[in-house]
């Protein structure tokens, strides 16, 4: 009998509900008390340099000595009072985690106990950079590097230490994080916005990209998840058998929320509440053990921040009810994996939503024009996003029967074809009389509640959604920073130059709106091809997207090539996004991050399948072969051909197994011996990995056949169903 997994059933099976503790009051309550927000400022701070910080805020000015001191006496006063006794600069390197080095209030002068927190410790702190993923921007022995304070995401307390989240930088100033490039992207579609809103209001001084980033996760009890070697390491099973159920009766989508899964739901969010993050959706997923939380829109960046802490939140209070969470794409293979949609919109300092239609006629120019800009956006730069999302755990879900196809492409609705559809054959217009012009633009019957009338495409990896996108494709690990970062670049790429084409025909005497509905005429006829309204999953629109032209780039290390395409450098670079180093380096970075994650598969794989499967497989071979023996000594050949056959099968799987594992080994080997970081990330994903599936088959064969007491990993039907 396998001792570790037994033990680990007899664990869940005795499991207790943990008592909770919840806020009594209402959620406006406590909503945001952990926050250093600018209301909290103001009660600690002078009003002066209180205003400086929003200025810093708004325009990206520099915060001055002064007022960096005023903002550190008040964060600390209010940190400690709210039992603080460390600091930390929460930054977001080039990994799929936060890092934090804890600083204390404490220190000496002339041998008296004072607690000290200066300005110049809230704006910059020197972390190790050489130890972080860097692409060689940074040698071993070259160890200094910066964290710089962001002001637009507010300090947080956890636990009893004081966050600060800021930026991360190289000793030469090269971005080493995910942070500096997404501010950096924001500024730029603001401003790219905002010169485009001058055509339609001149009030409007501000744009402000937003995300509501869905979050699905799976959850497994710590016991369990123990006993698999595989996830522990991995963060995803290696092996296992399909169960008789899994998701195909459909029957754990939205239905009835485990209790210890609800206990944990209610505490997680109550902390993340106090924390400001505006988590308001929970429900069961689609597959078995599966779940997801969503929150209301916020600001880009600190929506990135906030789904970063949230899972950190998560984990952390998963530990208390004897859960584990798993954020992999793909931790179960046969059933639903997990992504994180990121919903994106503009929003205008006015309060209006940039891509919500309306029934004035005038403002559904201003919705066309940025819908169709970010349309456009998407074609020209359809494999800078494939790129953005691109990582080891994606690629086992993109593709696969619940997520959307490796192609990018755009759903818009029916309604909303039929209008573009119309504006394409409107034929050039001379027009220059009030309403009748928005008439005869064929602008006027867009209806107000797109998300009533226009169904959403499970399908599509980018789909519009009523009054935003939704970018399905993100991974549920990622940093929703870089494809965000991509996204603001290319869409304020792309009103950049829709402002040029329509101010040279404003210039050449055409009227303004005429102008405007020209230039989106030809974005509308350039763009047909990225414009899919069926089905993504279907093999039919596989081979329709390649008759199209689009591509179908289906693994990470190919996609990350286009990175570092002629095309994306000149983008990047004409916009100071990243400089042509850090290009390079993030490059070979994530190149270098898809290498080791395969690897550490190849390696858990070769250890279970050795050291764990075939050990057992063997064992109940040899107890076949001894009933073998007894049915033939007393005279029962032909039943003992039965058990024959079973054990000729299972020396087939093992024989399979122990080559397959060894043939890895040796490709693994000649992988790790290429130098160049994309070469030896093509061999890992197109020599290593196809072993991983010839591997699985023979062992998933054997958990069919192999005495369940002996077998020695928890089985599927036990991860998903026992909560």
């Amino acid at each position: 009998m396998s001792y570790l997994r037994f033990k680990a059933l007899e664990k869940v099976s005795g499991r207790q509900r943990v008592e909770i503790d919840l806020p009594k009051a209402k959620i406006s309550e406590y909503f945001g008390t952990l926050v250093f927000s600018l209301d909290t400022m103001k009660k600690y701070v002078s009003s002066g340099a209180v205003k400086r910080v929003i200025s810093s805020i708004d325009t990206g000015e520099k915060i001055d000595a002064i007022t960096a001191d005023a903002v550190a006496a008040g964060m600390k006063a209010w940190a400690i009072e709210k039992g603080a006794i460390h600091y930390t600069h929460w930054f977001q390197p080039l990994t799929d985690s936060t890092a934090e080095k804890h600083d204390s209030f404490f220190d000496l002068e002339e041998g008296r106990a004072i607690e000290k927190f200066k300005g110049s410790a809230l704006v910059q702190q020197e972390p190790d950079a050489s130890s972080f993923p860097n692409g060689g921007i940074r040698s071993t022995f070259e160890a200094r590097g910066y964290t710089a304070w962001d002001p637009s995401s507010p300090a947080f307390i956890m636990g009893q230490t004081l966050c600060i989240p800021t930026i991360f930088v190289s000793y030469t100033s090269e971005s080493l994080d995910y942070k500096a490039p997404l501010l950096k992207s924001l500024t730029l579609i603001d401003q790219a916005a905002t010169a485009v809103c001058d055509y339609f209001d001149k009030d409007i001084t501000k744009v402000t990209a937003t995300l509501g980033p869905e979050q699905e996760y799976f959850l497994v009890d710590e016991a369990l998840y123990n006993a698999r070697p595989d996830l522990v390491m991995a963060g995803r099973t290696v092996f296992g058998h399909a169960p008789a159920r899994g998701q195909q009766l459909e029957d754990h989508y939205f239905g009835s929320i485990p209790p210890r899964v609800h206990d944990f739901m209610m505490e997680f969010e109550a902390e993340a509440l106090k924390l400001g993050i505006p988590v308001r959706t929970r429900h069961n997923e689609v597959a078995p053990g599966q779940f997801e939380v969503a929150p209301t829109f916020e600001e880009c960046n600190l929506s990135c921040d906030h789904n970063l802490l949230l899972r950190d939140i998560m984990n952390k209070v998963a530990e208390r009810h004897h859960l584990h969470v798993l954020f992999h794409e793909k931790p179960f293979s046969g059933i639903n994996g997990s992504g994180k949609h990121n919903n994106w919109s503009l929003m205008t300092n006015l309060g209006k939503n940039l891509l919500s239609p309306s029934s004035k006629p005038k403002e559904n120019l201003v919705f066309l024009t940025f819908l169709v800009n970010t349309v456009k956006a998407v074609h020209d730069y359809a494999d800078l996003l494939r790129a953005s999302i691109a990582s080891a755990g994606n690629d086992y879900r993109l593709g696969a029967n619940e997520a959307p196809p490796a192609i990018i492409s755009v759903f818009i609705g029916k309604q909303l074809t039929d209008v573009l559809e119309e504006l394409e054959k409107n034929g050039n217009i001379r027009i220059d009389k009030g309403d009748n012009m928005y008439m005869k633009l064929g602008i006027t019957k867009i209806p107000e509640l797109l998300l009533d009338n226009t169904d959403r495409n499970r399908t599509s990896p980018f789909a519009f959604t009523g009054n935003k996108f939704e970018f399905r494709a993100v991974g549920s690990e990622a940093n929703s920073a870089s494809p965000m970062t991509v996204l603001n670049t290319i869409v304020a790429d792309t009103l950049w130059q829709f402002k040029k084409e329509v101010d040279k025909q404003i210039d050449k005497g055409e009227k303004k709106e005429v102008a405007i509905v020209n230039v989106l005429r030809d974005y509308v006829i350039a763009t047909k091809k990225i414009r899919f309204e069926g089905n993504g999953y279907s093999e039919e629109w596989v081979k329709e997207a390649a008759k199209r032209g689009l591509q179908n780039v289906k693994t990470t290390p190919h996609a990350l090539d286009f990175w570092i395409s002629p095309k994306a450098k000149k983008l990047f670079l004409n916009h100071e996004i990243f400089s042509e180093r850090e290009l390079e380096a993030r490059y070979e970075i994530m190149q270098e991050n898809y290498v080791k994650k395969v690897q550490i598969d190849g390696r858990v794989i070769g250890d279970l399948a050795m050291n764990h499967i075939i050990p057992t497989a063997v064992s109940y071979q040899n107890k076949l072969i001894e009933n073998a023996k007894g049915l033939k000594d007393i005279g029962l050949d032909k039943e003992a051909k039965a058990t024959i056959e079973i054990i000729k099968e299972i020396s087939k799987h093992i024989a399979t197994i122990t080559q397959d594992v060894e043939l890895m080994t040796e490709e693994r080997k000649k992988a790790n011996a290429i130098e160049n970081a994309s070469d030896r990330a093509k061999a890992y994903g197109e020599k290593v990995k196809p072993y991983f599936d010839t591997i699985r088959y023979a062992v998933d064969k054997l958990e069919l056949i192999v005495d369940d007491a002996m077998w020695p990993l928890p089985k599927y039907r036990e991860l998903l169903f026992l909560k």
